[in-house]
């Protein structure tokens, strides 16, 4: 049931709600939508996501706001990057249109919990897609399941759209270059975890992975894209073992849209010296404008300011104003499905 909460006060993590939404794959086919109110899953101890991973994950908020209507933002392409996901480890695909159809109900179902507009929070929605059939021996296996569930959610970072420092760290991978990198499956944080608690403990928002191969190309931070700006110029990382940040897409086409030059390359990290701004984004933090990153290897900082730059406020601006309903969605990434 619905408790009394200070959606200004909520932090970035789980809050029960009432309901999930789930669906079954199984004899090679996609069953019935169902409604859940039990937050917890009956699986058999062989099941295949426990033991080989097969388990994919995506993430997306639905927007109360201020013209009274509750929006989603882009679940279209949650929806291909999780097809993705199945496809690069051998999973059923969940077709676009049934996983539409479930994010949207499980937002109708819990609309008390979304978050008003004036509180800066948002309802988040876990799409989880796992095999769960039982399997010894590494192989796919035939059942699946795949549900959504949400909680009301703050900002990723305390104090939101302020700068935050980052560290590189060396001694971990996050993937490999041919790996699961470019999937978002749980595998990949479980390889950041580590890193990431280096990077807390010495007091940094987060760390910064450099590519597996050379060490010497900047790839992500554990949980978003990075990008930089110089000469007019947004600029993120092209690597195969990157996630392919829905947000840092959306960015892209917002900085053409805003005049900016857009280039998706390989970033040397002595190019991080000549950027005039720099942040990371992702569906959680929106972006997270870096203050500087350090290499505790060489000794080095880079700096970028302790204050967002111009052009990162402006990118940040415009991509709330269009989830939000308040600047015009030329791109059509918005769905109304409340209102």
């Amino acid at each position: 049931m619905m408790k009394n909460i200070d959606w200004g006060k909520l932090p970035f993590g789980y809050m029960p709600t009432n309901y999930n939404v789930r669906c079954y794959y199984r004899n090679g086919k996609w069953g019935e939508v169902e409604i859940c109110s039990d937050e917890y899953i009956k699986m058999h101890m062989a099941a295949a996501c426990l033991h080989y991973g097969q388990e994919g994950f995506e993430g997306l908020k639905a927007y109360r706001c201020p013209d009274g209507k509750v929006r989603l933002f882009r679940p279209d392409a949650n929806a291909e990057r999780l097809q993705s996901t199945s496809r690069g480890i051998c999973m059923p695909e969940v077709p676009t249109d049934l996983f539409i159809q479930m994010c949207e109900q499980v937002v109708r179902l819990n609309q008390e919990f979304i978050p008003t507009y004036e509180s800066g929070a948002t309802l988040y929605l876990r799409p989880l897609l796992i095999g769960t059939g039982a399997q010894v021996g590494v192989a796919p296996t035939d059942e699946y399941l795949f549900l959504i569930f949400v909680t009301p959610v703050g900002p990723y970072f305390k104090g939101g759209f302020q700068t935050n420092p980052y560290v590189i760290i060396r001694e971990f991978d996050r993937a490999a270059p041919l790996g699961t990198g470019c999937y978002k499956v749980g595998g990949n944080y479980a390889a950041s975890l580590r890193a990431h608690e280096i990077a807390h403990a010495k007091g940094y928002a987060a760390e910064f992975y450099v590519d597996a191969k050379e060490k010497k190309y900047m790839d992500e931070c554990g949980a978003a894209n990075f990008f930089g700006i110089k000469d007019n110029t947004y600029i993120t990382p092209a690597s195969t073992s990157i996630l392919p940040s829905i947000t840092n897409r959306s960015l892209m086409q917002i900085a053409e849209d805003l005049g900016l030059k857009v280039e998706r390359r390989p970033v040397p990290e002595e190019e991080l010296a000549t950027f005039e701004e720099a942040g990371a984004c992702g569906t959680a933090a929106v972006i997270s404008p870096i203050s500087y990153i350090d290499d505790l290897e060489s000794g080095r900082r880079y700096n970028f300011g302790p204050e967002p730059g111009p052009i990162s406020r402006r990118l940040y601006e415009t991509l709330r104003g269009i989830q939000y309903g308040t600047i015009e969605d030329k791109h059509g990434w918005t769905r109304v499905i409340i209102g």
